[in-house]
């Protein structure tokens, strides 16, 4: 009786185990351009937010009193900041992906911790805005002695405090584990968890740490994922570009009057 002996489809030990194991493959959620653009502009808006409030004191007096003498200044800080913010979210996704190649629970648990550390960090924005419009109208001193009433007011975001600051370092092991990070750059993604938290907070030398880190980390990272792969046509980008920018019109517009 003959044996009949099936063979896989897919050879797998022709592929080199570095291929395995690293798969450089970008085509899944969020996607190559998102998670490139992101990697990139999302520590740069935040290390733009750092430096523009850098000439302020800490405090929130100073930073309330900052915002009544030099408004335009401290409007820009505080929006590139809380864009930063929104925008880490596919860079994170796209990171954590890869490291799942290799730790998949380092990826999982340090991508929804930081995730949720983006989401506390923008409801801090919101209450910064609403302090801030409160500053502008009835003034420093007032805005001060409201903030200072409800600065320890419990909120459910309380409790992603930790996750700000665990999931950055849990990537950064995982980076480093799954070789997408070398020691020195691990390290400084590890150093995005000194980036201080919570309401009206300025800039100190951690903060200028933590987001130089951040770009040391992720904008090269940002640079090889954008490059993995052909170049759109320039049709393609000036057709994306512009639909972007309408669409960001509409959706600004669109939310003053709702």
């Amino acid at each position: 009786m003959t044996t009949i002996r099936s063979t896989p489809l897919v050879d797998d030990t022709a592929v080199p185990a570095k291929a395995r194991l690293l798969p450089m493959e970008w085509s899944g959620f969020p996607g190559r351009w998102a998670g490139g653009v992101s990697l990139v502009a999302g520590p740069l808006l935040l290390g733009t937010g750092v430096l523009l409030r850098l000439p302020f004191h800490f405090f929130y007096p100073e930073q309330l009193a900052a915002r009544v003498e030099h408004p335009g200044l401290i409007a820009a800080s505080y929006g590139a900041f809380a864009a930063g913010t929104v925008l880490l979210w596919p860079a994170l996704a796209a990171l954590a992906s890869r490291i799942g190649h290799r730790s998949p629970g380092l990826a999982l648990w340090g991508g929804i911790f930081a995730v949720l550390g983006l989401f506390a960090r923008t409801f801090h924005a919101g209450v910064d805005h609403l302090a801030y419009q409160l500053a502008d109208r009835q003034g420093t001193e007032a805005a001060a002695r409201f903030v200072g009433e409800t600065y320890g007011a419990f909120h459910i975001f309380s409790a992603l405090n930790v996750a700000i600051m665990g999931g950055w370092l849990l990537l950064a092991i995982g980076a480093w584990r799954a070789r997408i990070l070398g020691s020195v750059r691990a390290l400084a993604l590890a150093a995005a968890a000194a980036l201080p938290l919570g309401v009206l907070k300025g800039t100190t030398p951690l903060s200028v740490v933590a987001v130089a880190g951040l770009c040391v980390a992720l904008v090269p990272l940002g640079v090889t994922v954008l490059r993995d792969g052909p170049a759109p046509r320039r049709a393609a980008v000036l057709c994306w570009t512009a639909a972007v920018i309408t669409a960001l019109a509409v959706m600004t517009v669109a939310g003053q009057v709702g």
